[in-house]
């Protein structure tokens, strides 16, 4: 395992479940870059950071990973964690392959996509439906919003999966059987670390 682990993907692929996983099981610090770019978006609007934009979906995150991949870069590179006895894992969502693979050290940097790729907008929302608790923010959300979303999120898999592939990045399909896949990326990465 190395010093920064990046959990990229979609919402609600179990991108924070990982990593909180990741944090407590190996040591970990949490870093939710989801968080600190609501922050950027509210203090510094001359980044132009926007996440509801109004212009289509991917060219949004396109947009928004150019400026991330920098500052991931930047803090990565700011040795700031070099002397500390543990790692730090990451959770984004706006963070491309084709970003990744142009600003972000391979040497110190690995990367795990969590996608919804496998299914249809109308299958994603019915699974969202399903699985939908009090304690996600997609809950608080009308049916129509959700649908919007979930059309965004299998666009979003797909293109993200298409760089993966492109660029030989490790990816996980969620959709279904999700707990089994993310128990099994946890024992991958226990292995990887014994």
């Amino acid at each position: 395992m190395k010093k920064y682990i990046i959990v990229a993907g979609v919402p609600r692929a179990g991108k924070s479940t990982v990593s909180k996983i990741i944090a407590k099981q190996f040591g970990y610090q949490h870093i939710s870059m989801d968080s600190i770019i609501a922050g950027i978006e509210k203090v510094f609007p001359e980044t132009k950071i926007d996440t509801d934009a109004d212009i289509e979906t991917i060219k949004n995150v396109e947009f928004i990973s150019s400026k991330i991949a920098l500052f991931i870069k930047a803090m990565t590179d700011s040795g700031e964690y070099d002397e500390c006895d543990y790692g730090v894992v990451i959770d984004v969502f706006q963070l491309l392959p084709k970003d990744y693979n142009e600003f972000i050290d391979k040497e110190k940097c690995e990367i795990h996509y969590f996608l919804s790729s496998d299914v249809t907008s109308e299958e994603r929302f019915r699974i969202l439906k399903e699985f939908d608790t009090p304690n996600d923010y997609t809950y608080y959300h009308s049916d129509e919003e959700n649908k919007r979303d979930c059309t965004d999120i299998v666009d979003i898999s797909n293109y993200i999966k298409q760089q993966c592939v492109e660029y030989n990045l490790p990816y996980y399909e969620t959709s279904y059987n999700r707990e089994n896949v993310l128990n099994k990326f946890i024992f991958d990465l226990k292995m990887q670390k014994a």
